[in-house]
Order: structure tokens, then sequence, then C-alpha cells
């Protein structure tokens, strides 16, 4: 069969189990993919290479076009009508129309040639693509078997929805119907199970022009490269064995079923928990999306401002009125670049924690495509109240308006007249040295030609990704191959190594503080020290921590119920203290 393939659908319960084994696949098989009948989603490790997979003999070069008509067969299990109304969910339940991507393979991988989040003409979703893998299995006939992580992310926002779709091909251009299941998500207010057989139609290049072999061939090296200069990886199991001091069981925080993935970097090696979803395990964890929510706070805009400080000594003190037009009244006259990373504008409603941030008005923040609504809200909504830098009150719409002035500052330094904030500053000075993935390049923006980042949101990030991000700040200190990029004073501040600056403290508990895009808990009375012991972290919408340890090691998890047992990282803070001893 070539071109578009019929589509079943049906609604039904899960069909778990020998689904991989030598022989004759029981889910999946050649029949289901050719004949398009997927009544009910599968266990997850269908999608991965049975038992008895051989080397690929076929070489998929080309678009790979999907698409489906009507509503996806689905299980909801959540919507929080205070972010999902029903029109929004009967908009979830479709298949972006236009999808259409260009692959290369490069040996038994499958590759995108458009990494990050891609814009589309869907109303909610987003796609992004990550390599997948390619192999023949017995039963297939001769036709190569093609499985592709990928993940719908919220448009305008940073919910993912994390799935895999699975096809043969044949040198011939043969393809058979795309199965594709999600089962899992990062999305404190939408959780849902997706299937389905989609039409399928493969395009096989021509003969390549430069412009387009250039473009295969640097997508290929991009992945090469992510792949050389990942972290040496290992279960959390092997570091139960390699540590047996250290109860890895007490790593695992929150409801299990709340949780994506958790994990530690020690001594320079990434331990991470298996990717458990309502259908099985992941089976392509290291390809995970996940969304930075606000650890993008302390990644981009932390990092932005710092950088900007190393380079130019004057950058924290800005005032943010000169920079952003928008913020010119009277409540902005004094605020600093520094007092906006610091949440201490202020400007607030309520100094109750998160009260505001919690409001119904900030729909418009978030809601609004373009960034002239964005940066009007955020410059406009809170009387001012305070004087700058005395009080913390959380604000997203703080670290909009700090990214905004930083953009306009860069532009407004000699070598960087065309620059743009996360492409020239971010990316090329940080993020490409530190070989983040090429997912972890792309910056969720404004849908207009001002394309402002949104700064303190809306990155993607891979797990390697968040385990070399911790690593830069709790063991590099803001250095690269030994080199300081960021500004040390700043960073010292964030991390908590300047005992006399710990920062604001966080309204309602005495045992937080925020300080230049981090929080900051104090462990004294968790570990029984004899000293206050301040431990800087990063945190995320929904229950996302990543943990700055002062003994080197980095723990994150990754979570999205939005209950304090996902956040309360009390029981790991007591097994990495096994690994090295940093109470004060």
């Amino acid at each position: 069969m070539t071109g578009w393939g019929a589509t079943v659908l049906a609604l039904a319960g899960f069909a778990l189990g020998g689904v991989v084994c030598a022989g004759e696949r029981t889910a999946l098989g050649y029949a289901t993919l050719m004949s398009g009948d997927y009544p009910r989603p599968v266990d997850f490790p269908a999608y991965a290479p049975a038992a008895d997979a051989q080397v690929a003999k076929q070489q998929f070069n080309g678009v790979l076009t999907l698409r489906f008509r009507g509503t996806l067969p689905h299980h909801t299990l959540l919507v929080d009508p205070a972010y999902v109304g029903p029109q929004d969910l009967e908009l979830a339940l479709t298949w972006p129309a236009d999808f259409s991507y260009r692959f290369v393979q490069d040996g038994d991988a499958l590759v995108p040639l458009r990494r990050g989040a891609i814009p589309g003409r869907h109303g909610w979703w987003e796609v992004i693509l990550e390599p997948g893998r390619v192999w023949n299995e017995p039963g297939d006939h001769g036709l190569a078997r093609a499985a592709i992580p990928f993940t719908l992310e919220e448009k305008n926002a940073n919910c993912m929805h994390n799935g895999v779709l699975m096809f043969l091909f044949g040198a011939d251009g043969t393809v058979s119907h795309t199965a594709m299941q999600i089962a899992s998500e990062t999305c404190r207010y939408l959780h849902v199970d997706l299937w389905a057989m989609l039409d399928t139609r493969y395009q096989r290049a021509g003969p390549a022009g430069r412009a387009d072999a250039a473009a295969a061939a640097s997508a290929v090296a991009a992945y090469r490269a992510e792949r050389a200069a990942r972290l040496p990886h290992r279960s959390l199991a092997q570091l139960a064995s390699e540590h047996p001091e250290v109860d890895v069981g007490a790593l695992a925080i929150g409801a299990p079923g709340a949780s994506t993935l958790h994990g530690l970097v020690v001594g320079g090696i990434h331990y991470t928990s298996d990717c458990e979803t309502r259908a099985g395990s992941y089976p392509y964890c290291d390809e995970l999306d996940l969304p930075s929510y606000s650890l993008a706070k302390s990644v981009f805009a932390a990092t932005a401002l710092m950088r900007l400080q190393a380079l130019h000594a004057d950058a924290g003190a800005q005032l943010v009125s000169a920079h952003v037009p928008q913020c010119r009244g009277p409540a902005w006259q004094r605020v600093t670049f520094l007092d906006a990373l610091d949440m201490a504008t202020g400007n607030f409603d309520s100094a109750a924690y998160e009260a505001d941030e919690d409001a119904a008005g900030t729909a418009g923040l978030f809601m609004p495509l373009d960034h002239a609504s964005k940066i009007r809200y955020s410059c406009t909504v809170y009387p001012h109240r305070a004087t700058p830098g005395t009080q913390w009150v959380y604000h997203s719409s703080d670290t909009y308006i700090l990214g905004t002035a930083l953009a306009h500052y860069l532009r407004h330094q000699a070598q960087y007249r065309q620059a743009d904030l996360f492409r020239d500053l971010i990316v090329a000075q940080l993020y490409a040295p530190l070989h983040l993935s090429p997912t972890a390049r792309v910056t969720r923006r404004t849908y207009d030609a001002v394309a402002q980042p949104f700064t303190g949101w809306g990155l993607s990030l891979k797990p390697n990704d968040v385990a070399r991000l911790g690593m830069f700040y709790a063991v590099d200190h803001g250095a690269i191959d030994g080199q300081p990029l960021l500004d040390a004073t700043l960073m010292e501040q964030a991390l908590q190594r300047d005992a006399n600056a710990r920062g604001l403290p966080v309204a309602g508990f005495a045992t937080l503080r925020y300080q230049h895009g981090f929080w900051a808990r104090n462990l004294k009375a968790v570990l029984g020290c004899a000293h206050d012991t301040w431990v800087p972290f990063m945190s995320g919408f929904g229950g996302i921590s990543v943990v700055l340890f002062p003994n080197g090691v980095v723990y994150y998890n990754f979570a999205d119920d939005g209950q304090l047992a996902s956040f309360d990282w009390a029981a790991p803070a007591r097994e990495v203290r096994k690994l090295g001893d940093y109470c004060q």
C-alpha cells in the first residue's frame, strides 16, 4: 500500500503485555499497521524494537505527512475548566492538519530536520519532533519499521503531551498507516490519552539540491554532536548498587501518577528513573521532552542578565523605564533590571504568596498571542505599593518585562545591533557551548513580527539538558571549560554562596528566599544541621524542581499535580547528604 491509508477508530481500554516478543508481534504488527485497525491503546513497549529486531536494510529520506479527520480516540482523565473550556477540549482532541515534516536517516536513527516547538495552524497544538529509530523485523514482509518520539505542546503555553509514532516503509515509497499514541504529559490542567491510526504519505526526497543537502547534513551533525556530548547515563538501580547508602526509593516524591521523570547527577554521571506512563515505560526516555515552565526564569532570564552584567557592569542597574516604553509611568521610574529579576518591582496588588500570579487576571499575560498585549498588561496591571527592591511578590509579568528590557539593552550594544536575546546571547554563548540539544535551543515567542521570547517560561528541555544546566550552576559556577561567563557576584548570591546576601523572604514561608531568579530553602531543621543551610533551587509550575546541592549533586523532579508533595524534596535532600555532607 502506498500513499494514504484508511483509518479505523474505536474507544476501549489498554491491551497490555506480550507485545515485542520474538516472532509475530501481538501489538502493532504488520497486519495492524497496513489495515489501520487500532481499536485500543497498547503498552508502550510495542513502540520499541522487538526482541528479534535487525539492522534496517532500507533508508528513509523524505517528507512524512500525517492526516486525521475528526475527533481522536481518547480517554480524558483530567480537565481543569479554569484553563480548558469545552471548545478548547474539543480542539485538543484533533490532530494538526499541517503535520508534514522532513526526516533523514543516519544509521538506525531517524532525524527530523526541524527541532524544538514548531508553530503551526492548529488552534491548540504545536509539534516537537525528536530523533527516532529505524529497524527491520522478520514479520514485516521486508518493510522497515520506524518509531518517532514526539510531543504535542499547547500553543502559546508550555504543557507537553508525550507520545510515539510508528509506521512501516519500503525503499520504493510503500508506507503503512502510522500508529500514534500519547499516554503521559507534564500538564497540570489537562490529562488525556490519545491514540489513532493516521493516514500517511511518504514523499521520498529526489536529487538533493545544495540547500536541501546542507539542511539534512546539518540536522545529522547536530544529532551526532548531541549524542556524543551527553553525560554518562545510568539508571537509579545502578546508583543503588554503586551507592548502597542511598535509598533511591526516597528520591521519588509526590504521587506516582503525577510524575514524569526524576533523576540525579553525581560526579558527572546522570542517573534517571524510568519514564513511566499510563501505558507502561516510555521507550525513548532519553528523547523525552520536558517543559521548563518557570525554570526559564533561572536558566533564561537570570542567566541572560548575569551574562550581560559580566559583559557590561551597568546592566543590572539599568532602569526598566529607559528600555520599555510601556513601563514609563510613575510606578516604574526607579525599578531596575535587577529589581525585576528579583520580583521586587514594588508594583503589586497583594503581597500574599502568589496571590497575584494565581489571579484570573493573569490571563492578560498568558493568553494574548502578540507582544503589544502582553507588555501592556505587564506594565499597567499592578499599582505601586513599595520601594523597589524591598518586597518580593511573584509575577511572571515582571520577568516578561525584564526579557523585553534585556532585548532592547542588548540591541543597543555596538556589536549586537541586530541581535536576538535568546539566539545570540543565550544559545550562541551558553547553550551551544554547553552542548544542549537542538530542542533546548528554541524558545516560545509571541506570534507577531516582534517574536519576543517569553523569557520566564516556554523552553523545551530533554533530560540531559536539565542535567547539564544543573551542573553548569552547581558544579561549574557559571563557567564553561574553566572560563567564567556569568557575573560572579550575582552568581554567588543566587546560589547562596554569600552569607550576607540570602535574598528576599518569600511571603508565608520562613525557610524560603528568592534572589536573582533562583529560589533557596533553609534545610537546617530538615537535616538537623547546627546552622542555617541554604540550598538553591529552580522551580516550575505544577511540580517541577531542579535542586543545586552545595556538595555538587543535582536533583530534579518533573511532576504536574501541583500538590505540595510533588514540590517537597526534603527526602531526596537527606539522601543526597549521604553523598557528601553539606550541613553548615
